[in-house]
């Protein structure tokens, strides 16, 4: 986002980031299982974060707060690494933008302090509780301690006074034909709301809405609902009229209607089940991005998603005619957002521009010519469950880690080296011993096939194995592009 996104270019951003819910998440990707991120913070990795999002005078005081609320762990390690990315969303934001961060109790409570400091309280629009499952009792013999938690929080944030939001929902046609089921001369659809003529008594004695109106008048002290020149020029445009029968009729027409009106209480989406589900952790429906898209965007906008996982935010602006950008640091989840697309949309590819993600072998070698850096971000990630190490130095030789799951909660870990220029057999040795000192089960090299001598391999082989694969394996941008993948042991099995 810093790097490749403008100050105020974006009209809408969902994020729906990792909870903090101290788990493992695994996804699926054909039959092959791995782990999709793993939601457990360290203090230790994130206090450059915490200095840097503390130093910001309007933000000194929260991040202090809260240090002194949770203390230098987990918690506040999570909340500095949310701090500093959604500061990032507040500068890309125009300042018409909203905000829609999808987050559960775990962090709720704290994110909303963040959020609070980060775009002003001011700007606090709405907390949306979004009925995410049906609870039921567990089969335990012991008595519960908690109520269900069947439940997500969406805080909703405006940049500015000016963010747009329209909350309401059309009707499809049954529901029309219920709401409005008279149709007048001209066939236009409407319902009697002849109740809403008078003011009712309990709204107290109102004389300057007391008169007579076309020989009618107000059975009551509380008068007309409409002073006595609106209702005249209702009148005039047909919402009232005087039936044969001689009675007033007040009508509420179709046309008129802006939508039944949602309020912060989504009890009627259902999660993403059946042919929705593309075996990521946490997806959510299209249905929930659909109606933030449509609530807080319009036709041509740019929608972001920083954290966009399988592509759900992205297949709704699509949808719905969003410009879209979507961000995510797992090269399997970018697989799966284009498959996904794929398979719902006429895109013309070429028109899709990818940022810090090759797409051929001279990609990836301009990548490492430009930034090195990114270049080793991208190639730790292309290994099944893979995350890149976030350090440019002090990584102690490792520049990937991962867990892989091999079975019924049975995991490997793996991590890997990037070496995208000269390459001998003493780093592939340095890298083994990185390895061990990581306490990690496999080890996996990466570099372009020219960079790959005999010696090499052998001084892989020489690392002996783990289970039925070598320990050390040397795997290529090439294996990469061609689809092949490095040795796994065999699942155990799951008893």
């Amino acid at each position: 986002m810093r790097e490749d996104i403008a100050d105020e270019s974006v009209d809408l951003i969902y994020l729906d980031p990792p909870f903090n819910s101290k788990r493992l998440y695994n996804a699926f990707i054909g039959n092959a299982q791995w782990v999709a991120f793993d939601d457990t913070w360290r203090w230790s990795e994130a206090v450059n974060d915490f200095h840097e999002i503390a130093s910001d005078v309007s933000m000194g005081g929260t991040m202090e707060g809260l240090q002194t609320i949770h203390g230098e762990g987990p918690e506040l390690a999570y909340l500095s690494y949310m701090a500093n990315r959604l500061r990032e969303c507040y500068r890309v934001l125009k300042p018409t933008g909203s905000l829609y961060l999808h987050c559960d109790p775990t962090m709720s409570h704290s994110l909303k302090l963040v959020m609070d400091g980060i775009f002003g309280k001011r700007n606090f629009r709405n907390e949306i509780v979004w009925k995410r499952a049906t609870s039921k009792a567990k089969g335990s013999q012991h008595w519960p301690k908690t109520w269900g938690n069947n439940t997500d929080t969406i805080l909703f944030y405006g940049k500015g006074k000016d963010a747009r939001v329209n909350p309401f929902r059309k009707l499809n046609f049954d529901e029309i034909t219920v709401k409005f089921p008279k149709v007048d001369e001209n066939g236009k659809r409407y319902k009697d709301d002849s109740a809403h003529i008078w003011s009712t008594p309990g709204m107290g004695a109102r004389p300057n809405l007391c008169y007579t109106w076309r020989g009618f008048t107000n059975p009551h002290p509380s008068g007309w609902r409409l002073s006595k020149e609106r209702l005249e020029e209702e009148y005039q445009n047909g919402n009232f009229v005087i039936r044969q029968d001689g009675k007033l009729e007040r009508r509420a027409y179709e046309s008129d209607y802006r939508g039944e009106p949602i309020g912060n209480l989504w009890a009627d989406i259902d999660p993403a089940m059946g042919n929705e589900r593309v075996g990521f952790p946490t997806q959510k429906p299209v249905e929930l991005l659909k109606r933030i898209v449509k609530a807080s965007s319009r036709e041509g906008d740019t929608i972001l998603d920083p954290f966009c996982g399988c592509g759900t935010t992205i297949e709704a602006a699509q949808a719905l005619n969003r410009n879209w950008t979507g961000i995510d640091i797992c090269v399997n989840a970018c697989e799966i957002i284009e498959k996904r697309l794929r398979g719902s949309f006429d895109i013309h590819w070429s028109d899709i521009e990818f940022i810090g993600l090759p797409r051929t072998i001279d990609h990836a070698r301009t990548l490492f010519n430009l930034d090195a850096f990114k270049f080793e971000r991208w190639a730790a990630s292309i290994v099944d469950g893979m995350e890149a190490n976030t350090k440019q130095v002090g990584d102690k030789g490792i520049d990937g880690r991962g867990r892989l799951a091999i079975g019924k909660g049975k995991f490997i870990d793996i991590v890997s080296q990037i070496k995208g220029g000269h390459t001998n057999p003493g780093h592939v040795q340095a890298f083994d011993s990185a390895r061990r000192q990581a306490r990690a089960d496999l080890g996996i090299f990466t570099c372009f096939e020219d960079r790959v001598t005999q010696g090499m391999r052998d001084t892989a082989a020489s690392t002996g194995r783990f289970m039925d694969v070598p320990k050390v394996q040397i795997y290529t941008i090439e294996d990469y592009f061609e689809g092949r993948k490095p040795e796994m042991p065999s699942r155990f099995n799951a008893a």
